[in-house]
């Protein structure tokens, strides 16, 4: 057979898949997450070339047995593969004992979303998070990983003292100047987020598990034309536009996805991206509905388990997506199955621009809430000045003009009592 030039030995992309699944476990659920590590290894540029499964308790040494491990190594030299990716968590010390069997390099699955995270990372800002994700990945492994490398250097396995100190203080120095920039940062997007509000901006995200449609669907709603392909983790760099929604002034902002067992080291470290989620007036959370109700319930609950210590009290709209894969007989079922986990749901397909009119009705009713009035300006300069600024900053219903121009007027609390002291005594 005629090896193309991608799957040519030497490119460095070539990769075997490993996973160790525990005793007992659903045996649909395990195959999926083995489907999700092929995407993952897809959308970080590799080329699967074998798989290996084993199922059992970990192995303290090699996460698989060690049969199995000369089996993986027998298996690389087979295929000519330049890596080996595991689903599976592993320690330094893992990492160095099967590299040392396998002659070739080993990652697992957060190593390999660490390394599509800095292939997406276009921004100063992301390429910093990226960073700093990293360190913290490394830091818990430093004294580990200088040991393993170093300990055929000097006498005393796990003896190398102050160069473990140095190493570990080097990462730790590097970490804290990366966080300091990244809260300068934070800072500027606090005041951007004020001054949108005070501008009459209601600010709704878009989350959920990576895949499930999101940037198809901000390009439904906002007519844009975001990047939106099959593959996980395509939006890194949020990117937000403006929304009219009948009057209501909003501002969209697409995500980076969620996915299953995110550590904490990579969340805290896209702190300030996630901010654009957790401190959103509204949030519409994105799952797959063609998918089985199972699958559905496992990533809503992944998701709702990264926002609900930090979205503070902010409403959920379910977008449930995909809805043009699914039998229409079937819906109901389906939300009969999930609905318990499924808040304000709503059925879209985004792809065919099917729900999006009434997504939208239910956005407008989850907005942060608007007060009517009436106001009486003069009819001067100075009134037609405040008539202009009040079609900026909210809703006209009515406006007649006379002796004085009466408004009809809908907008939020802080406009219209703003309103109300520009005019002072001049309003009647």
């Amino acid at each position: 057979m005629k090896i193309s030039a991608e799957q040519k030995p030497g490119n460095g992309n070539r990769v075997i898949l490993a996973k160790r699944t525990i005793p007992n476990s659903d045996p649909e659920r395990e195959e999926y997450l083995f489907q999700e590590l092929r995407e993952l290894a897809k959308a970080a540029g590799y080329l699967p070339v074998g798989e290996l499964k084993q199922t059992r308790y970990p192995d303290s040494r090699y996460q698989l047995g060690r049969g199995k491990i000369e089996e993986l190594a027998e298996l690389v030299r087979n295929t000519g593969a330049d890596k080996v990716i595991f689903y599976n968590r592993l320690s330094t010390t893992q990492l160095f004992n099967i590299s040392e069997i396998c002659k070739c390099q080993i990652i697992d699955k957060f190593q390999l979303i660490l390394e599509i995270f800095a292939k997406r990372a276009i921004t100063h800002r992301s390429k910093l998070q990226v960073e700093l994700a990293r360190l913290r990945y490394e830091v818990p492994r430093a004294r580990a990983v200088v040991s393993l490398v170093k300990k055929e250097e000097r006498a005393g396995f796990m003896g190398l003292g102050d160069y473990e100190d140095s190493y570990e203080q080097d990462l730790k120095k590097r970490i804290a100047r990366i966080e300091n920039e990244l809260e300068s940062a934070e800072k500027d997007d606090e005041s951007l987020r004020a001054l949108r509000h005070r501008k009459g901006f209601s600010l709704i995200s878009l989350a959920g598990y990576t895949n499930a449609g999101k940037s198809t669907l901000f390009n439904a709603i906002v007519s844009e034309c975001v990047e939106a392909k099959n593959m996980l983790f395509t939006t890194l760099v949020p990117v937000t536009r403006a929304l009219d929604l009948g009057g209501r002034k909003a501002l969209l902002t697409d995500t980076v996805g969620f996915i299953e067992d995110l550590p904490h080291w990579l969340v805290d470290a896209f702190k300030s991206t996630l901010d654009e989620i957790f401190l959103s007036d509204l949030i519409l959370l994105v799952v797959d509905v063609s998918e089985k109700p199972e699958m559905i319930l496992q990533k809503l609950s992944t998701s709702h388990d990264t926002l609900w210590d930090r979205i503070q009290g902010a409403p959920i709209i379910t977008v449930l997506n995909k809805v043009d894969l699914v039998d229409e007989s079937e819906l109901d079922s389906i939300l009969e199955q999930i609905g318990y986990m499924a808040p304000n749901p709503v059925f879209v397909s985004a792809k065919k621009g099917t729900g999006i009119t009434a997504l939208k009705a239910e956005i407008v009713k989850h907005l942060p809430p608007w007060c009517f009035c009436s106001l009486s300006l003069p009819n001067s300069e100075e009134g037609m000045s405040i008539l202009s600024w009040l079609y900026e900053e909210g809703i006209v219903h009515r406006v007649e003009f006379g002796e004085l121009i009466h408004v009809d007027y809908e907008a939020r609390t802080e406009i219209i009592n703003r309103a109300h002291a520009l005019l002072g005594p001049k309003e009647t």
